[in-house]
């Protein structure tokens, strides 16, 4: 049975003195909306505090709230690309992240040679590897740039790949951070129907994004996170309602 299960989960992390104004300016932007506190005079961000919920087949869950609210390091913690201090997080079914587009790609190696082992990272058979090598190919239109190394790639064209080995290969649970990287209008379209394919064949979805509307049209359960906390999970109508009222009155 495929399953999501959080229990108390809890992250931190600490932010050691940096120098530059550019560089903290960054920082906080980055952390905008999170919980902050300092400890022994370090600053340690609490981006997740006792966040607790389960998914079971046919959920769609939906993450919403402002800049650091704790989204996206839920979806790191759940891909096991972060660990917890306190608390469980357990999944069980095979995993898929289009979170790190880069990830397990080699700049070195050509966009033929780079198909394997990404894959490989998200646990595909040897079957799956030859298929996505006669599929990608055709599907990126990158023609004879699928034999030249990655570096060399314009974005558009590093997109298309990255996209293309993300959804190769199906999966239980598909973790999704919104993007679709640079492209123009014509990949964009040809890369939502994929997207969309993609994900019906996913038997539970977690989808962090800022458009309450995709949330609405995707998600059949949603998850309000403020500063590292869960607020509110349930319904996702009843939950997208809540938030949009109390962001209402917060800037009124």
């Amino acid at each position: 049975m495929v399953r999501v299960v959080a229990e108390n989960v809890s992250f931190h992390y600490p932010v050691y003195e940096l120098g530059g104004r550019s560089v903290k300016m960054a920082l906080m932007r980055q952390v905008a909306g999170a919980k902050l506190v300092v400890d022994s005079g370090h600053t340690i961000v609490q981006a997740l505090e006792e966040v607790s919920f389960e998914l079971g087949e046919g959920d769609r869950l939906g993450l919403i709230g402002h800049n650091g609210a704790g989204k996206s390091t839920l979806l790191r913690v759940i891909a096991g690309l972060a660990h917890p201090q306190r608390g469980r997080m357990k999944v069980t079914g095979r995993m898929i992240t289009l979170i790190d587009k880069g990830m397990g790609i080699n700049a070195d190696l050509t966009g033929m040679e780079n198909i394997e082992l990404p894959l490989r990272l998200l646990g595909a058979s040897t079957a799956e590897v030859t298929r996505a090598q006669r599929e990608i190919p055709e599907w990126t239109g990158l023609g004879p740039f699928i034999n030249m190394p990655f570096r060399t790639y314009s974005d558009g064209m590093k997109a298309r790949l990255s996209f293309a080995l993300c959804t190769a290969i199906a999966g239980d649970v598909l973790l999704l951070d919104e993007w679709l990287g640079a492209g123009d209008a014509a990949f964009v379209e040809q890369a939502q129907v994929r997207l969309n394919e993609f994900i019906a064949r996913s038997k539970i979805l977690v989808l962090a994004s800022h458009s309450l509307s995709l949330i609405s049209n995707v998600c059949n359960v949603a998850a309000w996170f403020e500063r590292g906390r869960l607020v509110l999970v349930g319904p996702a109508q009843e939950v997208i309602a809540a938030y949009s009222a109390h962001s209402t009155a917060a800037t009124s």
